[in-house]
């Protein structure tokens, strides 16, 4: 999984960065316009397996891997500065939007004052309008194609054309209901705003836990609300946290890290929070397998029938695949261990067609 960390300049972005990836990278208090982006992978944290390890006591536990990509701020109205981001974000999986919701006359706020709302509008237009001239020129060239007699691909000139009055309307094309076909057809086309979005509302360390924070939330997720038409499957989601907090928490160890956690009030730190909201916008479920001396946690779609989460492990087993040994993370909390499991039937044989389920742990049986 990747994720593009975007907002406008001094919102707090390297700094939340900072707090998911555990690094210290140099913030500025002045807004940047150039350099190269920041990068790294991160252990996606997961207690149940944890657990699975402390049980299995494999010679290697793998988790599931995270990208983060941080690079300049956005600009209003510049639209040549912004497709540096945009470039760089086209492949993400999801976006994440850090908003300055903290108040510091040190750190200067490119629209002069701290307004979370008007700068969630900002960036989100700004996303928009970077959608809406590549659709244009797209267009354009078509045009200029058929005046030399080239003949236009007249479904793709009707999903531009859809796209363009979305756009046009102000509504990113995210929550536009394109139907498979559509779907695939804009793939390579790498819209920016058809990225399923994360929220990060920055708060100061003053706001945790204040009735200021819990509103600043609220109001966002209101103004996302009037785009969805199916609030059951969001495409964006909020989450409210202090960066410069969280960033000094990453740099500990999480037997140091939760005393403070918990003197703050903070039930579980930044990068937890912030990769199950991601999670859920993407759709995502975690399985577990123990093959030879190694416990490993995959991610795939909600909904991945038996065989293609097979596939997801190795080519071979899909092709082979015979069927799936399946017990729930919680019948194998409450067996113990997978032999008690066996014992009181919880351990299930599954066949290809079985949607595997967040937190299934799974032995595939194949032949090639």
């Amino acid at each position: 999984m990747k994720i593009g960390i975007i907002g406008l300049s001094n919102s707090g972005k390297t700094t939340v960065f900072n707090a998911l990836t555990g690094q210290n990278i140099e913030t500025t208090v002045y807004p940047t316009t150039s350099g190269e982006p920041n990068i790294a992978v991160v252990k996606v944290p997961d207690s149940r397996l944890d657990r699975l390890s402390a049980v299995y006591k494999p010679k290697k536990t793998t988790y599931a891997a995270v990208e983060y990509i941080d690079y300049i701020g956005l600009t209003k109205g510049d639209m040549n500065q912004n497709r540096k981001v945009f470039d760089l974000i086209k492949d993400v999986d999801a976006i994440a939007h850090v908003v300055r919701a903290f108040e510091d006359d040190a750190v200067v706020h490119p629209m002069n004052t701290v307004n979370p709302l008007r700068d969630i509008e900002t960036v989100e237009l700004e996303l928009i309008f970077g959608d809406l001239e590549f659709v244009e020129k797209r267009l354009h060239r078509m045009e200029e194609a058929i005046k030399k007699g080239k003949k236009p691909d007249e479904a793709e000139k009707r999903l531009l054309l859809r796209c363009k009055d979305s756009l046009e309307k102000g509504i990113p094309l995210r929550y536009v209901g394109f139907n498979e076909e559509e779907q695939r057809a804009m793939r390579p086309l790498q819209f920016v705003s058809t990225k399923p979005e994360v929220v990060v509302l920055n708060i100061g360390e003053g706001d945790l836990n204040t009735e200021r924070a819990l509103k600043l939330q609220e109001d966002a997720e209101r103004y996302f609300l009037k785009f969805s038409s199916d609030p059951l499957h969001p495409r964006d989601k909020v989450v409210t946290l202090c960066g410069k907090v969280e960033m000094e928490i990453a740099q500990l160890s999480p037997d140091e890290a939760k005393p403070f956690l918990d003197d703050l009030g903070i039930e579980e730190p930044a990068l937890s929070r912030f990769i199950h909201a991601c999670y859920d916008i993407l759709g995502l479920i975690s399985f577990f397998t123990y093959v030879g001396d190694e416990v490993r946690a995959w991610s795939i779609p909600k909904g991945t029938q038996a065989l293609k989460a097979a596939g997801k492990v190795h080519s071979d087993i899909e092709r082979g695949f015979i069927r799936a040994e399946v017990v729930s993370f919680s019948d194998f909390v409450k067996a113990g261990s997978m032999r008690v499991a066996k014992e009181k039937g919880l351990l299930r044989l599954e066949g290809k067609t079985y949607e595997v389920k967040d937190g299934d742990i799974v032995n595939f049986r194949f032949h090639v």
